[in-house]
């Protein structure tokens, strides 16, 4: 039996509590966190022992998932990787590059699993696409929110956009060339709407667009490829592919055709690949057990954490270099 223990019992940490509960194979030890209220609420919702000392919960488990403020990650992280536990950090891995970095070499150095919440990946919508061949050459993401005071300890950029960005590194397999974007604070004192547009050594663009003060909410990723357009829209659960209908190839949901010139006329498919419902947050801490378990990769591991860090800030840097110049 898996013994986890919960450092972190706010909103998401008591989403993560619930999750665990219903994860076979494992035991779900104790929480530590230090509002005296947060803790009252967790322990008569889940009956869950409270911990009011960190190390005396992390030497009781095996594995440690850190669902605490951003700012806390690196502290808390380090205090686990060095008594040799296994870890799942929240996203962002860190608050800085180089708490990040720092995490990396403890993580390798403790060799053990470590896997950061990039919840995405076990969205159905974009696990519906599993099978597909995606190779990219111009992404258009939206990730729209209303507003949320919980989360603008971090920009847009580290609350939502990350999502994103995560996502196009997952499906770019090709080092980053240049980035650019713009920003602007309209509530909190950090960016709540950026756009930023990513190119990659292989031709691909990226351009992501967030946004915490909108009215309605959006969570939409578009791939744009040589054989094909594919939507995955992430909120719905649902994932779209359409492209040029070649011999062979099954009827789609909906086939048309079009004239293209020189009386010569194809048929575009439009084909909705089955979406399976489950519950991401569940499935991610579940895959990170099976990882620690049967000794397997983390599919967002430290290193997939840290890449999406590190564009992250490079965006946010590029955001504060176009308000200065616009500033002066």
């Amino acid at each position: 039996m898996l013994k986890i223990g919960v450092l972190g019992a706010g909103h998401l940490g008591k989403i993560h509590i619930e999750q665990w509960q219903h994860i076979g194979g494992v035991q779900l030890v104790g929480f530590y966190d230090p509002d005296n209220d947060q803790a009252a609420t967790t322990i008569s919702r889940f009956q869950v022992p409270r911990y009011t000392d960190i190390d005396t919960l992390v030497a009781a488990v095996d594995a440690v998932d850190i669902v605490a403020t951003t700012s806390s990650h690196y502290q808390l992280a380090k205090r686990c990787l060095l008594a040799g536990k296994h870890v799942f950090i929240e996203k962002p891995l860190a608050h800085t590059l180089e708490e990040g970095n720092e995490l990396v070499k403890l993580v390798r150095e403790a060799n053990v699993k470590c896997q950061v919440g990039h919840v995405e990946r076990y969205n159905p919508a974009f696990l519906a696409l599993k099978d597909q061949d995606v190779q990219p050459m111009f992404i258009e993401a939206h990730r729209l929110a209303q507003f949320n005071p919980r989360g603008t300890d971090v920009s847009v950029i580290h609350d939502l956009m990350i999502h994103d960005i995560d996502i196009v590194l997952c499906l770019v397999k090709s080092p980053v060339k240049r980035i650019s974007a713009s920003g602007v604070s309209v509530i909190s004192e950090t960016p709540d709407i950026a756009n930023a547009r990513i190119e990659f050594d292989n031709g691909c663009v990226a351009n992501l667009t967030s946004s915490r003060i909108s009215l309605k909410k959006m969570r939409k990723v578009r791939l744009f490829q040589r054989d094909a357009y594919i939507g995955i829209d992430f909120l719905e659960k649902k994932t779209e592919i359409i492209r040029l209908k070649e011999n062979g190839m099954q009827n789609g949901m909906m086939d048309f055709p079009i004239e293209i010139g020189n009386g010569e006329t194809k048929i575009i498919s439009v084909q909705m690949p089955e979406v399976t419902e489950v519950n991401a947050i569940r499935t991610e801490l579940a895959d990170f057990a099976r990882s620690i378990v049967n000794n397997t990769p983390a599919r967002v591991s430290v290193i997939d954490g840290y890449k999406a860090m590190d564009v992250a800030h490079q965006i946010l840097k590029k955001m504060n270099l176009h308000n200065e110049m616009h500033n002066v």
